[in-house]
């Protein structure tokens, strides 16, 4: 009898068992049938490829409008400080805006202007993408700048087609060479990198003080500079009676090259994804310390270059104050940009524009220019602020 039972117990288990299996199967093919019915259907795989057409759209409109927003709200609150100082704002941004993009030569000075601000802030963009929070791009601009100013004024009998280039190779290794110092101290000890390239800044700051009234000043001039570098080094004119040079150039091409190589390598995928989560890039084989180091020479190098541009393009010659803090509002055009290489041509443009009619708003509205240092700085809490909100939201 009990015998019976078991074999009754189990043919009602098989049974049972077989319909379950048959539900399970029944449910994998719905499954399946739900999850490829895009595949199968017309209208649906549209339906889908439609959705994600309008959420990239969504996404490239704020990518937009966020920056613009930012800046329009920074100059209408920047309008309320020049009224509360007792001037007329919309005579102040008259006057700045002509200044900077209302005729030829405004426009080429202000495109003068955005290639230090363009180099330094790709390379910005670069450490930024990988979570390196480097402010070192101004010591590293001025070391690039001595490397510059030491071989025009040695190389004197090399023609200008291999001078040229070889100042270029000298100050990108001498601006990364600097970074790599803050590089190496972060990948080997864990240094903060804020602290050291902060440090780093002002050894370099000094350093180029102490050579400009010292062993490097030319007894011509009162003034702590350097003598004139060799015509050969003189970066070409792009328009005739304007300072428009090369390097305006070199700046948009790396800005592209920087874009292509974070975008579109396995490099900048590695770049991206220590940034995103270095746990993960560990697990997932990426060296943390490897990275580190690169992205820190090639921000370096490439804030080296910008001090190139305004020795061989500009000033021919090497001055303490030869950066009126390019380094330091780089890291604001790359913010502007929300690290976008290519944004950052515009947001260089603009910051560009803000300090070459700041001296005109001054002298033509009596507004201070120092209130576009405040008008910089609004600029970016509203795009941080537009960040936070968009992260909340999600």
């Amino acid at each position: 009898m009990k015998s019976c039972k078991k074999i009754c117990m189990s043919k009602k288990a098989l049974q049972a068992g077989q319909a379950c299996c048959q539900v399970q199967t029944f449910d994998d093919t719905k499954n399946l049938s739900h999850q490829h019915l895009s595949s199968f259907n017309p209208l649906a795989k549209r339906d889908d490829d439609e959705s994600k057409v309008r959420l990239q759209m969504i996404s490239s409109r704020s990518r937009i409008a966020f920056p613009a927003l930012s800046v329009i709200g920074a100059l209408l609150l920047g309008a309320l400080f020049i009224t509360l100082s007792g001037h007329d704002p919309v005579a102040a941004y008259t006057v700045l805006f002509i200044e900077a993009f209302g005729s030829v030569s405004g426009i080429t000075d202000t495109l003068v202007k955005a290639a230090p601000l363009l180099l330094a802030g790709v390379g910005l963009v670069v450490a930024y993408k990988s979570s390196i929070w480097t402010i070192g791009a101004e010591g590293q601009l001025l070391m690039g700048a001595l490397a510059s100013v030491w071989l025009g004024l040695t190389l004197t009998d090399v023609p200008g087609y291999l001078l040229i280039p070889l100042i270029m190779v000298a100050s990108f290794l001498a601006g990364a060479g600097l970074a790599m110092i803050a590089g190496v101290l972060k990948a080997k000890i864990g240094v903060n990198e804020i602290i050291t390239t902060l440090m780093l800044n002002n050894i370099a700051y000094y350093f180029i003080l102490y050579l400009v009234s010292g062993p490097m000043k030319t007894p011509e001039v009162g003034y702590n500079q350097t003598r004139i570098i060799s015509p050969q080094a003189f970066l070409p004119i792009l328009i005739a009676d304007t300072r428009l040079h090369a390097g305006v150039l070199l700046a948009i091409v790396a800005a592209v090259f920087i874009y292509v190589l974070v975008e579109r390598t396995s490099l900048g995928y590695k770049i991206k994804a220590v940034g995103y989560s270095p746990k993960a890039a560990r697990y997932a084989g990426i060296g943390i310390p490897q990275n580190i180091l690169i992205v820190m020479f090639v921000s370096g190098g490439l804030a080296g270059l910008a001090g190139m541009g305004e020795v061989l393009g500009v000033h021919h010659l090497l001055m303490v104050d030869i950066s009126p803090g390019y380094g330091y509002t780089a890291i604001l055009v790359a913010l502007l940009a929300r690290l976008n290489p290519i944004a950052t041509i515009a947001s260089a443009f603009l910051f560009a524009g803000l300090l070459n009619g700041s001296v005109a708003m001054q002298r033509g509205a009596g507004v201070p220019s120092s209130l576009v240092q405040i008008i910089q700085a609004l600029v970016v809490i509203f795009v941080l602020a537009s960040e936070y909100m968009t992260r909340e939201k999600r």
